[in-house]
């Protein structure tokens, strides 16, 4: 169930962006960015995260083995906060690993190689960087351990959360404008992702005073970037998306490094 109802948030961010920002011709767009996008996609969807969260499972399950649903009468707001440690939190420390170590960015660059936003770039990444993603396999022990019916709603709402940051139809600027809200939002932006404070993690220029690659890792939560010191809020959005000075490559060794690499030592630097 929970499955389709991400589909359908999908789905309706992509018609926003039909509409208002075209979904099929962004700025910058290659020939091999819908290549990546599709199998980037379908391999995390259909492959990736099934077996990593039935992976974590099965590890729980071995260290484990009378564990199987111990945590199913978990307070529901305990259960969250599981997730929201175990699973985003560790997903912030591992997209800012992959910030950091080079042959970590190889695995993450795909998501930042596009000159644009928009909910294709979602699940835009190479093809092992998710199953290695500890956060999934955390996730996937969690649901043996009983908070399945936890995870199905978390899911949700965090998928819901990072789609909405990723689409260039901006839902948060037009709430800017409204001096009333201003307080609110300024809850908003330090809790959870935005357009604005995740599109300044795509921006291509550091000098345009928005972008701010190695910061605003925040996937549900930008709580994450605010108590780690990595936060930077402006309220605006970079001009451009994408890595400045990013050396070409080709879509299957985004897809598929390292057993698809070129000799381009240059590619591995993660010091924009």
């Amino acid at each position: 169930m929970e499955k389709l109802v991400i589909f359908l948030i999908f789905v309706g961010f992509a018609l926003l962006e039909i509409l208002k920002t075209g979904f099929f011709r962004k700025p910058g767009q290659t020939r091999s960015d819908a290549i990546v996008e599709t199998v980037s996609a379908v391999t995390l969807l259909v492959v990736t995260q099934p077996l990593a969260l039935l992976g974590g499972g099965y590890v729980a399950s071995l260290i484990w083995p009378d564990g199987a649903g111990v945590l199913a009468t978990l307070p529901a707001m305990a259960g969250v906060a599981s997730f929201l440690i175990f699973d985003d939190m560790t997903q912030y420390w591992w997209h800012r690993l992959s910030h950091t170590v080079p042959w970590l960015y190889n695995l993450h660059r795909p998501h930042h190689n596009a000159e644009y936003l928009s909910v294709r770039v979602v699940y835009r990444n190479n093809v092992f960087y998710y199953a290695l993603m500890p956060s999934l396999w955390f996730s996937g022990a969690l649901i043996y351990l009983g908070l399945g019916w936890i995870y199905a709603g978390y899911i949700i709402f965090k998928m819901l959360v990072i789609i909405g940051a990723h689409s260039d139809v901006r839902w948060d600027e037009p709430l800017y404008r409204i001096k009333a809200l201003s307080p609110l939002m300024w809850v908003v932006e330090r809790t959870i992702s935005t357009p604005a404070t995740h599109s300044a993690h795509h921006g291509k220029y550091a000098s345009d005073g928005v972008t701010h690659y190695k910061g605003n890792f925040g996937n549900l939560l930008f709580f994450w970037d605010v108590l780690f010191g990595t936060a930077k809020i402006t309220r605006r959005y970079p001009e451009r998306m994408g890595v400045e000075n990013l050396p070409e490559t080709s879509s299957a060794e985004q897809l598929f490094w390292p057993v698809i690499a070129t000799q381009n030592k240059k590619r591995v630097s993660v010091t924009t």
